[in-house]
């Protein structure tokens, strides 16, 4: 059974991630201790709220330093909502610029959409050679936000020594990134701890990447 960390720094559904996830299999603790932290097979990043006080919280328990010790070492990280976001280099809500973990290139910003915040069941454009999306590519996933990546140039071209981020989009008013995968870095906009079946099987395909 892999031991997995729920990393609490005052955000996300700590106890509905720490559920979701031991359903499928794990041994999940939900904690701030960083030794614990590093030490599991795989660490997942939660987060509702504002990217700002998100990444407040995330400081005060050293999650930048952990996330990235975590992947130099390619020790596998989740991130969802708000989780994934802080992983950007920057978010801008309300007119307040904040900087991010910047794990990867990207600015979170307010998504061009008629009815915000997009909650709800939706369809993604899963990348093609998805681990995370193997076997639920054509199903529906639970959103609830109103900020998102609507641009990842990193890899684009797919050029270069390193293989490219596997990118999966959505859409809402405008396209933006509903996941990435990136070695052992992957994160989900939506909440696969919400998404029901489908995201139980998500969640299933990540465990089963961790070494």
């Amino acid at each position: 059974m892999k031991k997995v960390v729920v990393l609490d720094y005052g955000s996300g559904n700590l106890r509905s991630v720490e559920r979701a996830v031991a359903r499928v299999g794990a041994d999940v603790e939900v904690t701030a201790d960083p030794h614990a932290a590093l030490e599991a097979d795989g660490l997942v990043v939660p987060g509702v709220g504002a990217f700002a006080a998100c990444m407040t919280g995330l400081r005060a328990v050293d999650g930048p330093r952990i996330i990235g010790k975590r992947l130099a070492g390619g020790r596998p990280v989740l991130g969802i909502c708000v989780g994934m976001q802080v992983l950007f280099d920057r978010g801008i809500e309300h007119g307040y610029d904040a900087e991010g973990c910047a794990e990867w290139p990207g600015t979170v910003e307010e998504l061009h959409a008629p009815v915000l915040p997009h909650m709800g069941w939706n369809t993604v454009e899963a990348a093609a050679g998805s681990e995370l999306f193997a076997g639920i590519e054509d199903q529906r996933f639970y959103f609830v936000h109103s900020y998102g990546v609507r641009d990842f140039p990193l890899g684009r071209d797919g050029t270069g020594p390193l293989k490219p981020p596997a990118v999966t989009w959505a859409e809402h008013g405008d396209r933006f990134v509903a996941a990435v995968e990136n070695g052992a870095l992957k994160a989900t906009q939506f909440h696969p701890e919400k998404s029901g079946d489908a995201g139980a099987a998500l969640l299933t395909n990540w465990l089963r990447t961790l070494d």
